[in-house]
Parts: structure tokens; sequence; C-alpha cells
């Protein structure tokens, strides 16, 4: 009888015990794609910040300084890009947002990574999303061209 109990007892603590674990794992698995939606979602928002700059005027646009980490800071009612890094944070989320200058080919006119003439008028944003998930830095990012729809 003693056996059977301890039997018994082993067999159900081992039950607990891989419940406990799965149920472990499916809240860590819940918990990353509901950071990768969050992600997603400032990723979006930053790249519509840059259109609604480019929107007010080109110039805020041109005038960056290409490879600079920039962030996005909500002031006045309008976006703003910063080079504070403290604007960059949302939650446990920073948004960085860099420049870069686009070369198209002289003859067809296309984008190219090398030699061509710079297109003042193109740029290549790129905006990026990191935090820290089970001690990794995770990053996701968004890359798109804007161009001067207003001159």
């Amino acid at each position: 009888m003693v056996i059977e109990v301890l039997i018994v007892s082993s067999i159900i603590t081992i039950a607990l015990l891989g419940a406990m674990a799965v149920t472990q794992k499916s809240i860590y698995v819940v918990r990353q794609a509901l950071h990768a939606t969050q992600a997603g979602f400032l990723l979006e928002e930053g790249a519509e910040a840059v259109r609604i700059l480019r929107d007010n005027t080109w110039t805020n646009i041109s005038s960056l300084t290409n490879a600079t980490n920039y962030y996005l800071a909500f002031l006045g009612g309008t976006w703003t890009l910063t080079t504070t890094a403290s604007d960059g944070i949302v939650g446990s989320f920073t948004r960085t947002v860099t420049i870069a200058s686009v070369n198209r080919d002289n003859t067809t006119k296309d984008i190219v990574t090398s030699g061509g003439a710079n297109d003042a008028g193109t740029k290549l944003v790129t905006v990026t999303v990191t935090w820290v998930e089970a001690g990794t830095t995770v990053t996701k990012t968004l890359k798109f061209y804007i161009i001067d729809i207003f001159s």
C-alpha cells in the first residue's frame, strides 16, 4: 500500500512539474509575440512620423546628417527628430531613425547601391526598434525610401 501511494505521488508530481514547464514556456512565447507586435506598431508609427515631417517641409529630412541616430519626440503638437537618446525610449523599447543618401543610375534613373549620382530629393530611412527579451537584445528594422513630393 505504501509503495502504491509513493508511485501515485511520484506520477502526480511529475505531471504537475511538466504542466508547470509548459505553462512557463507558453507565457514566454506569448510575451515574445506581444513585444514583436508592439515593436511592429512602433516601426509603423516611426515611418508615419517621418512622412509627416516630410509633408511639413522637405528640409526636415534633407537637413539631417547621414548615419546619425535620431529619436522621435512629439513636441508642440507635431513630431520632431532629436539627437537626445532619451526621446527614443518608449516603455521598454528604444526607437531610432537614421537617414542615408540615395544614388541613382545616370541612364536608367534606378536606385543603385554604388556609383551613380546623388539624388537630393530621395532619402533612405531606417527605423529601428530594440528591446531586451530574456537577457538578449532583439532588433526589428523597417527601411523605406522617402521622396520630396512637394517640390
